[in-house]
């Protein structure tokens, strides 16, 4: 054997005026009772002498026999750059977690403690969409992938590449009898197969080795979606075999498709041309450096053209005269030419459709507008999941990835450029910022609407929180749906990190889980992150609150918490007056009262800092001037804050 070292709140007034619109844990038993227990002799054994009053002995070293298959492992793992393993830990991938906290000193990655897979997953999709980069996360052979497919899928809808590795024993003289065979499966990837890029269960190490750099290729090329590596017990736990030495590939550097000369020509030549052209940007801001958005405000400022951003990511600064996102159906119906970027629902943005009984849809471009797309989406399509929605035809689709694109579009657009069309832009550029600067003062006056109401309207709620955040370097980590994009339509969202988008496949447990990766990726760059939590989503997954606790992740959760689960009220009230049966019985399945959660124990149960509930919005203020220190100080806090519906 060889040895080895190895503020207040604003009134309704205030806000008209512009306020706050600026661009249950266990008792530890005595420490003598458990030195008793620690010291205690096995029957049949003789007492071990009592040390008590010896110094302490040095902390002990790592003892090892030779170097294991999950070493080696490791050292592919380590290549790869990956800052933190979030994991519930299970038996299937032993070796590996044995591996990273002996023998990779649990240092980069480091092991985050999560008690359910979908968490673990979800922090990885909010952290890529901070960091630009992979959070590595291990699951359970059979069980914890299945934990982990909600993730997964809402990772696979909004394009962020989680890099996931399961544990699975595949040599059945391996499996000790009852669980591990339940926790086995021949081909332990195919539950997930629809909806990852790929997957690989390699059979020797150096398999392992060229899987696993071949895996964070595949994924971190566009479009960039989850891959899934299987690592078999048997191989993570033996020593390396005797003669062995395989090596690690180098990772290349990876070059992302762009669109085909002649196709950018000819889309920068209808832009330059059109009198109306419109630009639809959905996952198309995918850099942390905001490089994507800064290039596409560039085109609309050469065009002085309209921005519609979906909310996929944030696509250009909220306050830019040119971000028209509130009068994008006016927009689409006058517009000539229409071009989408890293468009998920282009079909939906070009036609209307009616939720009635008899449902229909409609086109809503003019007669001979012109439609071009630039997007990933075409270069890795599947069949089952419908996450590509409806087809729309266009006389221009780039199969390529549009921020890379972009460059070449803007160069090709300059050219085309004269004094002639420049005096035509100026003016239509003058007719967009009007616009925008009318829509943000009715966006100003809607929002005051029950300012004092109770509950508080999700307008207040929004309102107060970005005051109470907004002389931070902050960051919001929760899609803004639920609370009627607010956010977009008044705070000041400038900086990539202001907003990561929406949730991919909207899937409910993504908020909580993604906002804590999001916190944790900020956390090294100082950055405040706060999200809108809403509490159905906190439910599922409510777990999280527990990892931030025990991994200091500081961040701010502000309960949207309307009791309830508002979309499927709306969902039944509308087919209830379908069959004229009234809406009193709505409630029934849909809300979460009798009784209702007090979530702020909650979160003092799991280790948080917890404030409320709220329902006066005069106490809402106060309650996040007391949690801003909090969270500054490198701790998790949470406002219950009971909410109206949207």
């Amino acid at each position: 054997m060889t040895k080895r070292k190895d503020g207040t709140g604003a009134s309704r007034r205030g806000f008209l005026k512009g306020a706050g619109l600026a661009g249950a844990a266990a008792m530890a038993a005595p420490l003598k009772a458990v030195a008793a227990q620690q010291t205690a002799p096995a029957r049949g054994t003789p007492p071990l002498p009592n040390r008590a009053a010896e110094t302490a002995p040095p902390g002990p070293e790592v003892l090892t026999q030779g170097k294991s298959g999950g070493d080696f492992m490791m050292d592919v793992i380590k290549s790869l750059g990956f800052e933190y393993m979030a994991s519930n830990p299970a038996s299937s991938f032993r070796g590996l977690h044995e591996s990273l906290i002996n023998y990779g000193g649990n240092v980069n990655p480091e092991f985050l403690t999560c008690s359910h897979e979908e968490i673990s997953v979800a922090m990885g999709h909010g952290y890529f969409k901070i960091e630009g980069k992979p959070l590595l996360v291990m699951a359970h052979g059979t069980v914890g992938l299945h934990h982990a497919t909600m993730a997964l899928y809402n990772s696979w809808c909004d394009r962020v590449p989680v890099y996931l590795i399961i544990g699975n024993i595949f040599d059945s003289q391996m499996r000790r009898p009852g669980i591990e065979w339940n926790h086995t499966a021949q081909d332990a990837a195919a539950i997930v197969r629809d909806f990852t890029k790929w997957d690989d269960y390699p059979a020797s190490l150096q398999h392992f080795a060229e899987s696993s750099v071949r895996a964070y290729k595949i994924a971190m090329t566009p479009p960039t979606l989850p891959v899934v590596i299987v690592a078999d017990g048997a191989m993570q736990e033996d020593d390396m075999p005797a003669g062995e030495n395989p090596v690690i590939p180098k990772l290349p550097q990876i070059s992302v498709p762009q669109g085909e000369s002649g196709a950018v020509s000819e889309t920068a030549r209808l832009l330059v041309n059109a009198e109306a052209p419109v630009l639809v940007a959905d996952r198309y801001a995918r850099s942390p450096s905001g490089i994507g958005a800064k290039m596409l405000t560039e085109l609309a400022e050469l065009l002085q053209c309209p921005v519609i951003d979906t909310s996929g990511r944030l696509n250009i600064a909220t306050r830019h005269p040119l971000q028209q996102s509130g009068r994008a159906r006016g927009l689409v119906r006058g517009a000539d030419v229409v071009l989408g970027l890293e468009m998920i629902d282009y079909w939906n943005t070009l036609n209307t459709y009616r939720d009635q009984l008899h449902r229909s849809s409609e086109r809503i471009t003019k007669a001979g507008a012109r439609t071009l797309s630039i997007g990933s989406g075409d270069l890795y399509i599947k069949s089952n999941y419908q996450d590509f929605q409806r087809f729309q035809e266009v006389d221009v689709a780039m199969a390529a990835d549009a921020e890379a694109t972009m460059p070449s579009l803007i160069e090709a657009v300059k050219k085309l450029i004269t004094p002639a069309h420049k005096a035509n832009y100026e003016a239509r550029g003058k007719r967009h910022a009007a616009n925008h600067l009318a829509d943000y003062e009715k966006a100003k006056s809607d929002a005051t609407y029950g300012w004092d109401a109770s509950p508080v309207s999700t307008a207040r709620l929004s309102m107060e929180v970005y005051n109470a955040v907004r002389g931070e370097d902050w960051s919001l980590a929760s899609p803004m749906a639920p609370y009627s994009y607010w956010p977009q339509r008044l705070w000041a969202m400038e900086k990539p990190y202001h907003f990561i988008g929406d949730g991919g496949g909207m899937g409910i447990g993504y908020c909580a889980s993604a906002s804590l990766g999001a916190a944790l990726a900020n956390r090294k760059h100082g950055r405040f992150t706060v999200s809108i939590q809403p509490d159905g989503d906190l439910l599922m997954t409510i777990g999280a609150l527990w990892t931030a606790a025990h991994h200091k992740i500081p961040l701010l959760y502000v309960m949207h918490n309307n009791r309830g689960y508002h979309q499927e009220v709306m969902h039944v009230q509308r087919i209830a007056n379908r069959r004229m049966r009234g809406l009193d019985r709505a409630h029934i399945g849909t809300t979460l009262r009798d009784p209702f959660v007090d979530y702020a124990k909650v979160a003092e149960g799991m280790g948080v800092h917890g404030i409320g509930p709220i329902t006066d919005p005069k106490d809402l203020g106060p309650a996040l001037a007391r949690a801003v220190p909090i969270v500054k100080s490198g701790q998790p806090v949470l406002i219950d804050v009971v909410t109206q519906g949207r």
